[in-house]
């Protein structure tokens, strides 16, 4: 069962880069207090990922925060290094790149998808949602091969 508005972000540990090392960080504690924008890829450096949903944040990312977000934070089932390399090649350095390196979020959440087709194995669906406070207040998940409701123009008009 996948998780709705209303509902409290999982209490999930998931990774970032600090210093140069990968490090635990638990979800809770990155959106407790804050009003935050979280949006999930199925894969880093993938196409419709790099081409579109991570440039569209990066591109609002002054607008979206002008809306009272703190924080604005991009995830995918990819490991810290990845998603550090990633940030760090698409001059994302206004939105916090976390590693969902197990899927333990995309789990959680009841969001991930089977991308063993692709030879992705299992991965987080396309979403975006908005939290305030760890409360999910808005929960935008894509169809499967969509790009619409998740992205940076619809979550801004959402704010």
């Amino acid at each position: 069962m996948s998780i709705s508005q209303g509902d409290a972000v999982p209490d999930v540990t998931v990774q970032m880069m600090r210093d140069g090392r990968p490090g635990p960080v638990s979800l809770r504690d990155l959106t407790s207090g804050k009003k935050v924008v979280l949006f999930a890829v199925p894969g880093a450096f993938t196409p419709t990922c790099s081409l579109q949903h991570l440039p569209g944040f990066v591109d609002k990312a002054d607008e979206i925060k002008a809306k009272g977000v703190d924080e604005i934070i991009c995830t995918a089932v990819n490991d810290a290094f990845v998603m550090d390399a990633w940030g760090k090649s698409a001059s994302a350095d206004a939105i916090s790149m976390v590693a969902d390196g197990n899927g333990d979020l995309a789990s959680a959440l009841g969001l991930e998808m089977d991308g063993s087709g692709f030879g992705l194995g299992t991965r987080s669906q396309r979403y975006a949602m908005v939290i305030d406070d760890g409360v999910i207040t808005k929960l935008s998940v894509e169809a499967p091969g969509q790009f619409e409701v998740s992205s940076a123009e619809a979550i801004l008009a959402d704010l």
